[in-house]
């Protein structure tokens, strides 16, 4: 019987969240002096080398707005009221807080929390031992005051199963802490929910919109291959996960049918991927905990949308399968409003779209030589357009250009995968005489074997970079650097009971965020599954 590795991939239903914040890790956990020989029944809890949120010094209010366990595929209503203290709807900063736990055996698993309709986070769960483990995400939602600002129905979900083999409760608690004002902050005026919308499905923005963002948390996840999308190949080549043009895939954005944005999806690596969950029991990969949304600036079409009527949006997938499944793209639109006018008005002035680039190469394997796919793909997109508001005619170009190259090598039967790739979405916003320039930059490098004894050993790489620049015509007015790197070694014995397993692994992140607002740089570092480096660098 053929042996696919990449098909024994763990994590059926997944997903992620937003800004996080590791558990007792965060507060500086001391490293263990000597991990066990191999893993054990328990593992140190999940961390992350992010940096914890930053927090005013005003006074605080705490409301809680879900709390759950999810068995099943039932989600949590409730009731969120806002605190009548603290600001009463002008907080300086808003934090939401998840705080987790779960033991016994259980996938990783697809969780949000919406509040109003407004998809707050997205987030994914780590995969538990058998004595129990507890993880906490943080993130700012400080951008989504307004829906905060009055009552709201909530709704909370993590899909779970539960049965005589997959034992683990997801036992969870979501919290918004509110700050007193401090100081003025540029939030929405409006946040417009658009759900997941699978399609099209209309927006009306108010008349008086001058500035349009919309934000997608896209994430290829449910079980199939979309999960993995990144090593998904055409009919031709002989491989379990098959996408009718390779793996190329890209987040579009249309607006009454016409291209608005463009965007690379983050090839996330959720806490039971590439085969060996003992990768990511305590350092998740880039972003598992943390989906980010795609944003896309869409001001040049303010014009369009402000004429009172509903117009269609629809997000979509390139590269999927039709009719397949596995992408979810929920949406929400903000919106700044120009106070001093009723109607801003404006137009579409430019739109330019490059031709759509993807090719994949398929070398078929001889002997001992690995089957091959070769990819490149790539897209460019410019959008112009001007709102009329009541500080002056205001002219906003957005382009972006997106790369993507990758060698997938595969061995008969699939007992050896491997993958490099890099992914590069540069996107430039042109508002008057401000530009900002942000270059981001995803990598992985990884590389599955089934050996001997069915030993299979994962050895993998992960990055994600940003470098973001603001000018005011020749004059740079900021910067930032984000970069975030894994590396992880595991391996196990496959197909055998959990106590059989004796698996051993190493994993190592660094984060550094450098830039106008200073430094910060940590690395951590794990032995099977025990802290062993603890690291700042700033």
């Amino acid at each position: 019987m053929r042996r696919r590795v990449m098909s024994m991939l763990v994590g059926a239903t997944l997903a992620a969240s937003t800004l996080l914040g590791a558990g007792p890790a965060t507060a500086g956990t001391s490293p263990a002096d000597t991990p066990p020989v191999e893993f054990g029944d328990d593992w140190h809890d999940p961390v992350t080398a992010a940096p914890p949120l930053s927090k005013p010094h005003t006074k605080s209010c705490e409301v809680t707005v879900a709390e759950a366990q999810f068995k099943d595929f039932t989600p949590y209503k409730g009731d969120y009221t806002p605190p009548t203290k603290c600001g009463k709807g002008h907080w300086s900063k808003v934090v939401l807080r998840l705080d987790g736990k779960v033991k016994g055996r259980q996938y990783d698993r697809l969780g949000y929390l919406r509040i109003g309709g407004v998809e707050v986070l997205r987030t994914s769960t780590p995969e538990p031992s058998v004595d129990g483990i507890t993880w906490s995400v943080e993130k700012d939602v400080t951008r989504y005051r307004e829906t905060l600002s009055r009552g709201q129905q909530v709704e909370m979900l993590i899909g779970n199963v539960v049965n005589d083999t997959y034992t683990g409760i997801i036992d969870v608690k979501a919290t918004l802490t509110f700050y007193a004002p401090e100081k003025s902050m540029d939030t929405p005026d409006r946040v417009i929910p658009l759900g997941d919308t699978k399609g099209s499905t209309t927006l009306t923005t108010p008349r008086n919109s001058e500035r349009i963002v919309a934000e997608v948390y896209a994430t290829g996840s449910g079980g199939g291959c979309e999960e993995y999308w990144y090593l998904t190949v055409p009919d031709a080549a002989p491989y379990s996960c098959k996408a009718d043009h390779g793996p190329y895939r890209e987040v579009q954005v249309k607006v009454d049918g016409q291209l608005a944005g463009i965007a690379a999806p983050f090839p996330t690596v959720w806490t039971g991927g590439w085969s060996n969950p003992f990768l990511w029991y305590v350092v998740p990969g880039p972003r598992a905990f943390d989906i980010k949304p795609i944003e896309y600036d869409l001001t040049p079409f303010a014009g369009v949308l402000n004429d009172g009527r509903p117009h269609q949006v629809e997000v979509s997938v390139v590269g999927v399968p039709e009719a397949q499944a596995g992408w979810s793209t929920p949406v929400n639109v903000l919106v700044w409003q120009d106070e001093k006018s009723d109607r801003v008005t404006g137009r579409l002035t430019g739109h330019k779209e490059g031709t759509p680039a993807n090719t994949s190469k398929y070398t078929p394997g001889t002997g001992e030589e690995a089957h091959r796919l070769d990819t490149e793909g790539g897209h460019r997109l410019s959008v112009s357009g001007y709102v009329n508001t009541s500080h002056g005619r205001v002219a906003t170009t957005v382009t972006r250009s997106l790369q993507n190259t990758s060698v997938h090598r595969w061995t008969e039967g699939e007992s050896m995968d491997a993958l490099k790739a890099g992914w590069t979405d540069r996107e430039t916003v042109t508002t008057g005489h401000r530009a900002v320039r942000t270059d981001r930059t995803y990598t992985m490098d990884g590389t599955t074997t089934l050996g001997a004894g069915d030993r299979l050993r994962t050895e993998i790489s992960l990055g994600d970079r940003a470098e973001s620049v603001t000018k005011n015509g020749d004059r740079r007015t900021g910067w930032s650097v984000l970069d975030d790197h894994y590396d992880g070694d595991a391996t196990y014995t496959a197909n055998v009971p959990r106590d059989q397993r004796h698996a051993v692994g190493t994993s190592r992140e660094r984060y550094r965020l450098i830039g106008d607002t200073g430094c910060y740089d940590r690395t951590i570092a794990t032995v099977q599954g025990t802290l062993t480096q603890d690291r700042r660098h700033c």
